[in-house]
């Protein structure tokens, strides 16, 4: 058993516990000292190893040698292996110091860790420190307050040298002569402190300590809060407290706030060894300060987790700092609008927003709530040291509550002159003021210059020294707010609707909002004004749900078109997110007069050829499109027969001018042998060529001749059709309907009979209100069907093309993992993509 005390730290610890001799066999240099026997003696350390070897084989002591793989610590700089030794060094004691820090955490909670999980770490520290090493041999640093008398042995520093601990070499000098009565030589040692002894004297030594009178150590002494990652807990945060108790009596802060590390793409530590260091000035000219400042802030979920910052190396581009990037846009362009609309004036020129809420408009008292409500929410984030969800937060806030919903609201107000103008002029300065101090922590530059040029304050002045906002709870409407959602959940499903059903962004449409809530009609009603301006709704009508919207309230076209249709029943089955409207003729109640037969063949006629003059007058480019549309099929099928035609008769005159030719006509044969072969492995070598090809030409023959139309298409229509086979019977009489079908109060009974809408309907639900887009007259369903069931039929080709692959066990046993990964990822994308193309089809 080899046991070294000098050249190993568990060796030491052991010798010491059984007083075994510490003896050193190497030099500083890296050679052997006289202590490993003359044989060895000034041979370098790597030549001294292979000669004991050797000594040992021609000894007949070498039993076997052995690779095996143990820690060796190699010099960061010197790039070789280190090689412990025993030294003399400066230590401080420390259990007196970590007794007094311990006595303060366990009595005091000082200082209060957060999160709290990394007192433990703290106090483990504290308990099982040992004395501390405060001696380096570096070039730098501040050199050890002591002096050896060099007189005393021959002008060199040896482990018997005598010395003295001073302040000064003055001091020292004054020390060492009286020490030893006679004039002395004195040599500084050249060691230099540990720099986290230094670093530990940090919150005392920058405010005038020793001078405790200093007024920087009276006013800033102890601090409030340190701010560190939680890999230097040991070596700073625990010498700051050690040092500070024993020099001060106290604690050098209340709080110590625990962040995270920012970790590579890899969710690797940043580190000089491993070379996988982000430069921020990339980032920073790429992006700018604030948008790299306010990434790192917001990716922060929760106290003291590590931060993941997606970074490519190759482009030296993020994603998540080009997104604060584009909210520093959003910020900044909003911010102009709102100054530009402000005609010169600043916030303090047009005074707060209303004094009582009947000068506010609806949206006005919301986005005053909404401010108010996100001070709130901020200030309590920052005081639980919630920095990411504070970030968060004012996000949410800025661009969706301000940006994307407030200004829009209030645009048309602005191009007014009555007082509503003002009070939106007032309203937008003052909130957008409170958002450059909100955000001014997060992205302090941004704000500095849009808060210049908003308030029209000199440079003396900087937003930096302005009071944070404080919420005004007087000013919160929780109920108002959730007004205002059912408002934006009906705004986007109008929007998603219109997205779906391919309406253009520009055009004005109809819808029907229809729920059997009394509070959400209120709602709707109170803020229709803004549906229609910001969902481009011409006519909107908000009902009960089982009560259609009166003639009169329809467009022209739309009341010519109800005017063909008879009296119905509307049937809406909900689902979660889209819904099918189903609507079927019942017979016309007997108390009708009758009518004959002639006078409604004239009338019907007579309506058909109005409805079929205002459409046309109306967009008669789509009087063109569907006549297109209705003999694209015989055209196509013309198209083939005409080419196949000409096709014949030019290889027909290629094939007779070959056979003239002497050779080439056996070379051709070959040259189409070769291309059949190839053919037939490329295409039908394998099932799942075959089935890819099949698919191929079953789109071909789709697009010529028109996807089916007949129940058995396919299983997923037989599975599309059953819910309607299930619905009710909707075209019997009036009387079977169940009694327990919803009555409106007398209040809200309508002044005008139900009638009923046959027209076809995009249909859409959020909470309880349905929503409905007639598409008669605004899009050509047909058309919107035909390209619908054409996607539909190339996704189902995909997904049978790559359920036969995944089949396969050959492909899936050979394959590369990311290849099969991969097709399974395809497959999934396109189920989905099927699944979202039948309920579109359902819709229609």
């Amino acid at each position: 058993m080899k046991v070294t005390p000098a050249h190993d730290p568990n060796d030491f610890e052991m010798g010491k516990r059984h007083n075994l001799p510490v003896i050193n066999i190497l030099n500083k240099d890296g050679t052997l000292n006289e202590n490993a026997g003359a044989e060895f003696n000034g041979i370098d350390r790597f030549e001294a190893r292979e000669r004991v070897i050797e000594k040992l084989r021609s000894e007949g002591r070498l039993g076997e040698i052995e690779d095996y793989r143990h820690s060796v610590p190699y010099s960061d700089r010197g790039k070789v292996p280190v090689e412990p030794l025993i030294s003399t060094q400066w230590f401080v004691k420390i259990r007196p110091m970590a007794n007094k820090a311990l006595s303060a955490l366990d009595a005091q909670q000082d200082p209060q860790f957060v999160p709290e999980r990394w007192t433990k770490v703290y106090r483990d520290w504290l308990v099982n420190l040992k004395d501390w090493c405060i001696s380096r041999q570096l070039w730098w640093g501040h050199q050890i307050p002591a002096w050896y008398i060099v007189s005393e042995t021959d002008g060199e520093i040896r482990d018997n040298t005598p010395f003295v601990v001073a302040m000064s070499e003055t001091e020292a000098l004054n020390k060492a002569a009286t020490e030893m009565g006679r004039e002395v030589e004195l040599r500084q040692d050249p060691d230099v402190l540990d720099t986290w002894f230094s670093s530990g004297l940090w919150p005392m030594s920058t405010l005038g300590w020793p001078n405790t009178a200093a007024p920087d150590y009276q006013f800033y002494y102890p601090t409030q809060t340190l701010v560190t990652g939680f890999d230097i807990i040991f070596f700073w945060v625990a010498r700051m407290t050690l040092m500070a108790g024993h020099f001060t009596g106290k604690m050098p802060f209340d709080t110590v706030y625990i962040h995270g590390l920012v970790r590579d793409e890899n969710n690797q530590k940043m580190s000089k060894s491993k070379n996988n260091g982000i430069d921020p000035l990339i980032l920073i000219d790429k992006y700018g300060t604030d948008a790299l400042r306010y990434t790192l802030v917001r990716e922060v979920a929760g106290a003291g987790q590590d931060i993941r910052l997606d970074y490519d190396r190759n482009s030296d581009e993020s994603s998540a700092v080009e997104a604060s990037r584009n909210f520093t846009n959003k910020l900044w362009n909003a911010s102009r609008f709102v100054m530009m609309n402000l005609d010169g004036l600043t916030p303090a020129d047009l005074g707060r927003p209303g004094g009582a809420d009947e000068t506010l408009e609806l949206a006005d008292q919301w986005i005053l709530s909404r401010y108010h409500q996100t001070i709130e929410q901020v200030r309590s984030q920052l005081d639980s040291y919630g920095m990411g969800e504070a970030a968060k937060a004012l996000y949410e806030f800025t661009r969706g509550d301000f940006c994307d919903w407030y200004i829009e609201l209030v645009k048309p107000r602005l191009y007014g002159d009555d007082n509503t103008k003002r009070t939106a002029q007032q309203t937008l300065a003052h909130v957008l003021e409170g958002i450059l101090k909100l955000l001014h922590p997060f992205m302090p530059h941004i704000t500095e210059e849009l808060w210049h040029t908003l308030t029209g304050v000199g440079d003396d002045d900087c937003l930096a020294l302005q009071r944070y906002p404080k919420a005004n709870s007087q000013r919160i409407n929780t109920d108002l707010e959730q007004q205002f959602e059912l408002l934006f959940d009906t705004i986007r499903t109008v929007r998603n609707l219109r997205a779906e059903a391919g309406i253009k962004p520009s055009a004005k449409i109809e819808t029907l909002l229809k729920t059997d809530s009394a509070s959400e009609r209120e709602t709707l009603n109170s803020t229709k004004p803004y549906i229609q301006q910001l969902a481009r709704i011409e006519t909107l009508t908000i009902t009960h749900t089982d009560i259609a919207p009166p003639a009169t309230a329809q467009s022209p076209r739309a009341a010519t078109a109800a005017a063909t249709a008879a009296a119905t029943v509307q049937t809406v089955q909900t689902v979660q997110t889209v819904q099918t409207v189903q609507t079927s003729e019942r017979q016309q109640p007997p108390s009708s007069p009758p009518i004959s037969l002639q006078n409604t063949a004239q009338e019907t006629i007579w309506q058909q050829v109005s409805t079929a003059i205002l459409q046309f007058l109306d967009q008669p480019a789509r009087y063109f499109d569907n006549f297109f549309a209705d003999y694209k099929k015989p055209a196509l099928s013309l198209s083939v027969l005409l080419g196949i035609g000409v096709t014949y008769k030019v290889l027909d005159s290629m094939l007779d001018a070959i056979d003239e030719v002497p050779g080439l006509r056996g070379l051709f044969q070959l040259i189409g042998l070769i291309y059949t072969v190839r053919f037939g492995l490329n295409k039908v070598y394998t099932a799942e060529k075959r089935a890819h090809v099949v698919t191929e030409m079953q789109q071909l023959w789709a697009e010529i001749a028109g996807p089916s139309h007949s129940p058995s298409h396919s299983p997923e229509s037989a599975n599309q059709a059953q819910p309607a086979a299930a619905m009710p019977d909707i075209s019997a009489a009036p009387t079977s309907i169940a009694p327990t079908a919803f009555k409106p109060d007398a209040a809200d009974q309508p002044a005008y009979p139900l009638t009923a809408d046959q027209r076809k309907m995009f249909a859409g639900v959020t909470g309880t209100v349905q929503v409905l887009i007639p598409l008669t007259g605004v899009v050509d369903v047909e058309a919107l069907q035909a390209k619908l069931e054409k996607d539909l039929s190339k996704a189902e080709g995909e997904i049978k093309s790559l359920s036969g692959r995944l089949s396969n066990q050959g492909f899936v046993a050979q394959a590369p993992a990311d290849v099969v990964q991969g097709a399974k990822d395809a497959l999934a994308e396109a189920e989905k993509q099927a699944e979202l193309i039948r309920q579109r089809l359902a819709m229609l």
